[in-house]
Order: C-alpha cells, then structure tokens, then sequence
C-alpha cells in the first residue's frame, strides 16, 4: 500500500515542481550565454535564428521563460524580434497542451471531484475562462509554464488559451523586446530588464491590473457559488 503522501504526487503536481524551478535555473544559464558569447550571437543569420525560434518553441513550454527570450532576442533583432516570440509564445502553449494528454490529467480530475466546492468554483471560473487566462497572462510573476499547464489541466478550451494567452503575453512582450532594443550592454539589460522609470511603473500596473481582474473574476465565481 502506498504512502498516503506518495499518493498525493501525481503526475500534474511534479510537472508543477519542474515548471517552476527549471525556468529559474535555465534563464540563469541563457543569461550567462548570452553574456560570454554575444559577439557569436550577433553572427548568426536568419536561418539559424528561425532554427532557434523552433527549438525555443518546444522548451518554452517549461525551460526557457519567453520573457527573457523576448529580452534577448529584442536586443540582436529589435523589433524584428516579435514574430519569432509570438511563434515561441504560441508554441509553448500548444506543446504544453500536448503532453498534458499523456500525463495522468484523469488523476488530477478526480482529485477535484472529491471536493464539490473546489469543482463548482473551478466550472464558474470557466465560464468565463477567457478573462482568467488574459489575467492570468497579463501578470510578469506568473510562470509562463506552469500558468499554460493548470489551464490545459481545467479544462480551458485550447483557442481560449491561445487567444488570451496573446492578449495578455503581448504587453509583457512589447515590453521587454522594447526593453532589448534600447539596452547599450546585454549584461546591464539581463541584469536589470526594466532600467527606466516608465519600465518599472509598466511592470507594476500589468501586476495590478492582473490581480484586480482575477480576483474579480474569482469574486463572482464565489458570489455564484454562495
């Protein structure tokens, strides 16, 4: 008989683990790379560019964060760089989606089906999942990853997550490629992405206006459910 606490470790909640620590480590190791061989980076053509937009396309899904892609790509391409984070953005999204299908997802879901309460928020919420995903999008503290494998996990129709995962990703992305194309050093810039004042005040009202609309839409869910 297993372990009460083994039992509790489900395949969804190890992914939980990994999509949030590995980015930490992984942005550490793209930072350092960037730093040391920028001159190389600066050398490489358009093919080996798009060559990279596919790979990051697959490890943004839980490695490679797309905001300090956006940074670094912002930085050597400039606004040449959004197309190919748009790709690395929608991509990640749909790998994400894609592994979710063999992961034990039934676990997860009879998980919460043993919680009627914690079920009935969770189907108010999506009904209006649209607004949570964009929300949820919008905040630059919330782990791309682990944000794109809860919503796969509820439920959420795939062209919700699509659709409000660009809605939201896209100020964060305009941000930080804009962010890329006016910083002078790439270490200055990985170090501290938001130098400017209006960066900084950008940053918290995109952290404001997300938690006001979740909790709204929480709130509502709750009233609902009441």
């Amino acid at each position: 008989m297993k372990h009460p606490l083994l039992q509790k470790i489900t395949g969804p909640a190890l992914a939980g683990v990994v999509l949030s620590v590995l980015p930490i480590v992984f942005t550490s190791v793209l930072t350092y790379y960037a730093v040391i061989h920028e001159d190389f980076i600066r050398s490489l053509t358009g093919w080996q560019w798009a060559a990279l937009t596919v790979l990051f396309s697959i490890t943004s899904a839980g490695l490679t964060p797309p905001t300090i892609l956006a940074l670094i790509f912002g930085y050597f391409l400039g606004w040449n760089a959004m197309l190919p984070i748009l790709v690395v953005n929608f991509g990640g999204i749909l790998f994400i989606n894609l592994i979710v299908r063999w992961i034990d997802h039934e676990r997860f879901m009879r998980f919460l089906r043993k919680n009627p309460k914690a079920q009935a928020v969770l189907d108010r919420i999506l009904d209006k999942e649209l607004e949570v995903i964009f929300f949820a999008k919008l905040s630059p503290i919330l782990p791309f990853g682990l944000t794109n494998l809860m919503f796969a996990l509820s439920g959420a129709k795939l062209r919700n997550i699509l659709l409000g995962g660009f809605l939201g990703m896209t100020p964060r992305t305009l941000l930080a490629i804009w962010s890329g194309r006016e910083a002078r050093e790439i270490r200055t810039l990985l170090d501290n992405p938001n130098q400017s004042i209006w960066g900084q005040v950008i940053v918290v009202a995109l952290i404001l206006v997300s938690i006001a609309g979740l909790w709204q839409v929480l709130r509502r869910a709750l009233k609902k459910q009441d």
